[in-house]
Formats: C-alpha cells, sequence, structure tokens
C-alpha cells in the first residue's frame, strides 16, 4: 500500500458544515501554509472539533483525532510492539501515522491527558519537527504536510490539569467562544431545520444560562446542546420536553438551578 492510501481512511470526504465568526479560517490556513502548530482554545461543545475538521476538509488533508483521557499513555500516541502469530510487530500510533504520511493531528481535550504522556508532542512542534521512537530505535522526519493541533476548555484548568508553560509557548493559538447569537441561530437552523422563528428564543435561554457559570453551574449551554435541543424540536418533541432533556437534566442536577432554568424555559418558549 503506498503511503497515499495509508491515510485513505480518514480524509475528510464530505464538507462538514462550518460557520466562521471571524477571521479563524484565514488565521489557521497562514498558520498551516507555515505548518505552524495551532492550539485552539475555548469552552466546551462551541464548535472547536467541528472546525477542525472542516478545515482538514477545506486543506485537503487526512485528519487523526484523538480523544485524550487520563489514562493515556505515551504509547498510545506514539505507539508499541505488538503480539502476533509470527512474533512481534509494531504498530504506529496516530502521532506517529500523522507523522510519519503526512497528516493533521488534533489531540481533543489535551489536557485530560498526563503531562509526561503529552512531552512527546515537543520535538514535533519545534525546528526539528521529528519524532524519535525510543522503543523502535527510529527517528521519524515529520513529513511536509504534517500538522499538530491540540485544544481544551481553560474553564477547567486546574493546578493539576493544565499544560506546561514549556508545552504552550510551542504552539499559535486561537480562542473561541460560543457564537455571536445572530451566528447561533443560524447554526441552528441550518443544522436541524428548526423553524428560524424558534431559534431566537432557545439562543436567549442559552445566554442567560452562560451567565450562570461560576454561580451554580460548571459550564453553560453549549451550542452542541443547542443543536440536540433544536433536533428534537424539529423532529415535534415539544419545547419543554426537548429543553428539559438537552439543556437542562445534563448540565445540572441542583434543584434550584433546575427550577431557573425551568422558568426561564417557560418564559421564552411558552
Amino acid at each position: 500500500m503506498s503511503h497515499g492510501d495509508m491515510l485513505k481512511d480518514y480524509r475528510v470526504t464530505d464538507e462538514p458544515y462550518y460557520r466562521p465568526v471571524a477571521d479563524e479560517i484565514a488565521l489557521f490556513t497562514a498558520a498551516y501554509d507555515r505548518r505552524l502548530p495551532v492550539m485552539i482554545k475555548g469552552p466546551t461543545g462551541c464548535g472547536k472539533s467541528r472546525f477542525v475538521e472542516y478545515m482538514a476538509w477545506r486543506l485537503g488533508k487526512p485528519l487523526l483525532t484523538v480523544a485524550c483521557n487520563e489514562d493515556m499513555t505515551a504509547a498510545d500516541l506514539v505507539g508499541r510492539w505488538l503480539l502476533d502469530a509470527d512474533g512481534t510487530r509494531w504498530q504506529d500510533g496516530p502521532l506517529t501515522q500523522a507523522a510519519r504520511y503526512g497528516a493533521i493531528c488534533y489531540l481533543d481535550e489535551v489536557v485530560e491527558a498526563r503531562q509526561d504522556s503529552t512531552v512527546v508532542i515537543h520535538p514535533l512542534t519545534d525546528h526539528r519537527r521529528a519524532l524519535p521512537l525510543d522503543k523502535k530505535g527510529e527517528l521519524i522526519r515529520a513529513h511536509a504536510d504534517f500538522q499538530l493541533v491540540i485544544s481544551y476548555n481553560p474553564g477547567y484548568q486546574s493546578l493539576t490539569k493544565d499544560l506546561k508553560p514549556s508545552t504552550k509557548q510551542r504552539f499559535t493559538a486561537l480562542r473561541f467562544a460560543y457564537p455571536p447569537p445572530e451566528a447561533e441561530a443560524e447554526i441552528l437552523v441550518r443544522e436541524t431545520g428548526i423553524d428560524p422563528q424558534l431559534a431566537p428564543p432557545l439562543i436567549e435561554l442559552a445566554v442567560s444560562a452562560r451567565r450562570l457559570k461560576g454561580h451554580g453551574l460548571d459550564e453553560g449551554i453549549s451550542t452542541r446542546l443547542l443543536v440536540y435541543a433544536a433536533s428534537l424540536m424539529a423532529d415535534g418533541v415539544p419545547a419543554t420536553q426537548a429543553c428539559r432533556m438537552a439543556l437542562i437534566d445534563p448540565l445540572t442536577d441542583d434543584d434550584d438551578i433546575r427550577a431557573t432554568l425551568e422558568h426561564a424555559i417557560d418564559a421564552l418558549l411558552a
């Protein structure tokens, strides 16, 4: 199999819907042209992953996505030796595949991973653009098309879950927020087919809930959750039930906060 075919399953063949809100497309394109690593910061469900998928499609590059978690090891990123019927064989991890064959490697919610597992990205994010595979005795020079992208939610930062300054300063950065109301309404209509008149009340509800972040809610209502609610409503689920299922119950178990949000739903969508 040719190198070009190695990543054929990771190509984004259909255009993902992405509604730009500023100059993020031009800035990401400029970073890719120089193969600069990019860090995307923003709240949960604001469109970070959709944006990366869209940019991979727009640039015509394969995309390998890693959902980072606290159990992830360096071997999960770079690869490991495996036993099979013929003995041992090396299996590349997603980071190694992307660097070897030329793809965008996207580490989603990178702060969820242990810091000792993410330091392996360092030599790929400076002038070296290299990945040493110590267990295999190989040094990979990154393919010309390789780019590293990471994302995380600064709202969840803590002393134990944050990137080291030595890691942050290896990246360019884009800061995302929830889209402006008119853009978010457009997203809901485009993604779900909901009646355009029903989108603004949902957005107003989300804006109200986002003001509660840090005052009873760890996180506000995301664009993703609004899409869920709008999808249910577009399929005929009553608005109050759709909102309770998609916007309230996933966010909180606090009775007072629930009552506040349900009152807002009644006022806006009755």
